[in-house]
């Protein structure tokens, strides 16, 4: 018999909860999840030999302050430690440190004075994903590390941006670095990372350089204004250098020294697979949708003509890149408001084209002041990015008796999407009559906005085709003759108005694999490889009551 894997709870004031996250991973059996509640924990963590995970609770906000310490705030050394959603403070050490130990840190925030915000020596592997790292002498350091880097930014630190070397070999996939002291990305002493789609943007000295027999692959990497050459490989290096793109450096772009073995690889003109191509790929991708493609395609097409026309030394007009998404839930608004920002990022209007979301209450206070401040810090913090704001409609809404500071929140937001118009997007969602309601709430607000791009409801064909996506991507093979079942279903319940698109969708796929389950299950034995992946139409009924 298997046991689940223990999650202790970390809740001051909590009876039955620990008070501490050390004193829980004092606790912690190896394996266990330590859950922690909102708050700031003035603590430093040092883990030997220790397999556990760290979790910042559902929709809790978590910080690790160490800002006064010598000491890495999260130490491993040996075992595997796995953190989700907290932030880092550090003080005059490094935030994130792993030593011979696996290292996996998903959405987190670091901070840090001096050493480098997360620093890893040792094979590791590591899987770092949808990470923030500013400040710090460093941003990330990987000694003879293998894994993955993924959406990782940094920005503003003393030194480095990136730290690859010691025969590391990690594949680094979009990422940005930008507001380096020295280089935003080095590479030395045998290292081979993969660095892919990556954008170097502001650094003191060269955009990347590669030293100390150093062979790393650059992929569709873009370094821009680069106080030093944009791509220097030193004696004795290897690698390749392919379709990179480098603007506004020291001259010679891309200089590779009189021993260096490496190959400059140039993408041949009007060549498509770039990170553009391969993000409006994704786009065009999605079931149905076609308005709102060809609007985004629009917006892109204005964008790099005001690019090129501004290389040309010709006029160009200010462009808002703020945009109202109206429509019923699970239209896809979310998931194209990822992706602008990461087209934004790829034309080199926004610095990181992070996305970030929030809702009335991450925005508004319970006091007068409250709002103002707590929607100007989160407004500060999702600067070069996408500010997505969903139902947004609800902050013109009373909640309820007594004062509604919804209103504040709106005024603040309007003052501030003019004044730093060009450094972030900010994207408002909610249903169509409602955002007309939220619109009139501030004579300015509506004139923030470039466009209103309206997300019809999916068709039930296309509810089909999405429940066919979810299927196969969880490596399920769908019966064919479940379709018009699905079909009908979706035709029935699209009437309500309570009717959630793609959401039901989902919904649905998940009962039909509950069903697909119980099916298992009574079989009295263990089922082979093609029926566990095989949803019959006996599964999609029992899942749709009929």
């Amino acid at each position: 018999m298997t046991t689940a894997a223990r999650t202790l709870l970390v809740a001051p004031g909590r009876h039955g909860a620990y008070a501490t996250v050390g004193e829980a991973v004092l606790g912690a059996p190896d394996g266990a999840c330590v859950s922690i509640a909102a708050g700031t924990y003035a603590e430093t963590l040092e883990l030997v030999d220790r397999t556990l995970t760290l979790r910042a609770a559902a929709g809790a906000e978590v910080v690790f302050d160490g800002s006064g310490a010598d000491v890495p705030v999260l130490f491993a050394r040996g075992g595997a430690l796995t953190v989700h959603g907290v932030t880092v403070r550090a003080g005059n050490a490094a935030g994130v440190q792993a030593e011979h130990a696996a290292l996996t840190l998903t959405g987190c925030s670091v901070h840090a004075g001096r050493g480098a915000a997360v620093a890893v020596r040792g094979p590791g592997p590591v899987a770092i994903t949808d990470v923030s790292i500013t400040g710090a002498e460093h941003g990330l350091v990987l000694e003879g590390t293998s894994g993955v880097v993924e959406n990782v930014t940094i920005d503003n630190v003393a030194a480095d941006g990136m730290i690859v070397g010691l025969g590391a070999d990690p594949v680094i996939r979009s990422c940005a670095v930008s507001g380096c002291g020295q280089r935003g990305l080095y590479v030395y002493q045998h290292a081979r990372p993969v660095v892919e789609n990556c954008r170097i943007i502001r650094t003191a000295q060269a955009g990347v350089l590669v030293a100390h027999r150093g062979e790393p692959v650059l992929r569709r990497v873009s370094v821009s204004d680069a106080g030093g050459v944009g791509i220097d490989v030193g004696a004795h290096c290897g690698g390749t250098v392919e379709a990179c793109d480098v603007t506004n450096t020291a001259e010679p772009a891309v200089r590779l020294a009189a021993s260096a073995t490496a190959t400059v690889v140039a993408e041949p003109a009007g060549a498509s697979g770039g990170p553009l191509d391969a993000l409006l790929a994704d786009l065009d991708g999605m079931v149905g949708l076609p308005a709102v493609k060809a609007e985004v395609r629009s917006l892109v097409d204005e964008i790099q003509v005001n690019a090129w026309r501004s290389r040309a030394g010709l006029s160009t007009g200010a462009l808002s890149h703020h945009l109202i998404f109206a429509g019923a839930p699970g239209t896809g608004k979310t998931t194209v408001a990822r992706t602008y920002g990461r087209l934004l990022r790829e034309l080199g209007v926004l610095g990181g084209g992070e996305f970030r979301e929030v809702s009335r209450r991450d925005l508004v206070g319970q006091y007068v002041g409250h709002t103002a401040e707590k929607t100007a810090t989160v407004f500060e913090q999702s600067l070069g990015g996408v500010l997505f704001i969903d139902e947004a409609y609800t902050l013109s809404r009373q909640t309820g008796s007594g004062a509604d500071f919804g209103q504040e929140a709106i005024d603040t937001l309007v003052k501030l999407m003019e004044d730093h118009r060009e450094e972030i997007a900010v994207i408002v969602a909610g249903y169509t009559a409602e955002m007309r309601q939220f619109l009139a709430a501030n004579p300015g607000l509506s004139s923030r906005f470039a466009k209103t791009i309206e997300f019809e409801n999916y068709t039930p064909d296309q509810l089909v085709g999405i429940t066919g996506r979810m299927a196969a991507d969880g490596d399920y093979e769908l019966d064919p003759r479940a379709r018009p079942v699905l079909a009908g279903y979706f035709d029935r319940i699209s009437a309500d108005p309570a009717f959630g698109n793609a959401r039901d969708a989902r919904k649905l796929f998940e009962a039909v694999r509950k069903a697909q389950s119980g099916r298992l299950r009574r079989l009295g034995r263990i089922p082979d490889p093609a029926e566990l992946r095989e949803l019959r139409l006996e599964d999609v009924l029992a899942a749709v009551g009929a």
